[in-house]
């Protein structure tokens, strides 16, 4: 399997907090990866790094075989990455379809617009008419997934984006993450919500006081069930 992603050793800070403390995990070409934890573990802190969006990095970031531990935040998303962080910041006075033709492209191969609007026909429905601020939560968090895929990014780096929705809308995007995997994206879960992410993941990393405490596959997660209730509470 060609490697897509590999931390080794990262250390990440906002200003004097010391919040990773030698994170080292690998993603693979068209897996599904989820991280797990309670909430200030560092989960979206990863995310973030792997952005270069904290405030110092140190360590070892190789992506598509490029070290980007010292490169700026526009030069890493050029490596094809796109990142959904949890406040989605979607723009409220623009409609569904020009928040969608909001970002640049970064890549080959990014989904057309009718491409799109057949993964999440909600989004289709309001294309014109709503603005930003009108759609509910879930049609929010569809948004905010769906430009991302026209920018040609294939590494998605999603940000609990089930948190607050309602279960049907939980559903969607549970086939919509089904539907994207098929079609050869790597995915990069940070998920509070450990039902939603068991089905889906083929590899689980559990994170705690900034480290990575265990990993696993997805076959034996049946075997890990007592450690992820001491874990996380599930």
């Amino acid at each position: 399997m060609a490697e897509v992603l590999r931390i080794e050793h990262l250390h990440a800070w906002y200003g004097e907090s010391h919040i990773l403390h030698g994170v080292d995990l690998t993603v693979n070409k068209g897996e599904v990866v989820t991280l797990l934890g309670r909430n200030g573990s560092g989960r979206t802190t990863t995310l973030k790094s792997i952005m270069g969006l904290v405030g110092r990095r140190a360590g070892s970031i190789v992506v598509q075989g490029q070290e980007t531990v010292s490169w700026p935040t526009h030069r890493i998303a050029h490596l094809g990455i796109g990142y959904c962080p949890e406040e989605r910041a979607i723009f409220s006075s623009l409609s569904v379809e020009e928040n969608l033709m909001l970002p640049p492209r970064i890549g080959e191969g990014g989904m057309s617009v009718e491409e799109i609007y057949d993964m999440f026909p909600n989004l289709r429905e309001r294309r014109k008419t709503a603005q930003g601020t009108k759609l509910s939560g879930g049609e929010q968090q569809m948004l905010a997934m769906a430009r991302i895929l026209r920018t040609g990014a294939h590494l998605l780096l999603l940000d609990e984006i089930t948190e607050g929705l309602a279960p049907v809308i939980v559903q969607a995007l549970g086939r919509v993450i089904v539907k994207l995997k098929e079609r050869g994206f790597t995915i990069v879960l940070v998920e509070q919500n450990f039902r939603f992410a068991a089905p889906l993941a083929d590899r689980f990393y559990v994170m705690e006081h900034g480290k990575i405490a265990e990993s696993f596959t997805a076959v034996e997660l049946e075997s890990k069930t007592q450690l992820l209730k001491e874990y996380l509470g599930v």
